[in-house]
């Protein structure tokens, strides 16, 4: 059992160093684990018990940690860029007629009202979200709407 917990480890930690997306990495501590298990003499069915057990324990403890460290290496898009600047309305917004343009950041976006309002040719709106390739605004804090 020693040779198999070896040959489990080497492969986890090889699937792991493929992807590069911590889904196996758990398992290659469990394995060691269950080597050490086997090499002290447990039986095989606590060898795979503290494989499964300590697989699990490294996933529920480590993973939310990692998960948000993988997280704050994210690389924001060009369309993210654009969420929270102010834009200039470049097509009458209006929700029920299915109209409206805006500029952002250089760039034409289709837009759309976040609460239905209806918005001029000129008018400075906020982008709050994008839905597909809608850019969802609100009114500007500076304006009167």
């Amino acid at each position: 059992m020693i040779a198999m917990w070896t040959v489990a480890a080497v492969v986890f930690l090889i699937v792991e160093a493929v992807t590069a997306a911590m889904n196996s990495i758990w398992f290659v501590v469990g394995s060691l684990a269950a080597l050490a298990g086997a090499a002290l003499g447990a039986p095989i069915w606590a060898q795979v018990l503290l494989f499964i057990a300590v697989s699990g324990v490294c996933f529920a403890i480590l993973y939310p940690r990692l998960k948000n460290l993988l997280k704050r290496d994210r690389q924001p898009t060009n369309a993210d860029m654009v969420l929270g600047r102010e834009c200039v309305v470049t097509q009458r917004i209006d929700n029920l007629s299915g109209t409206g343009a805006v500029s952002a950041g250089g760039k034409t976006w289709t837009a759309r009202s976040a609460h239905g309002e209806t918005f001029e040719l000129g008018d400075v709106v906020v982008a709050e979200d994008i839905q597909g390739v809608k850019l969802i605004v609100s009114p500007a804090e500076n304006t009167s709407k």
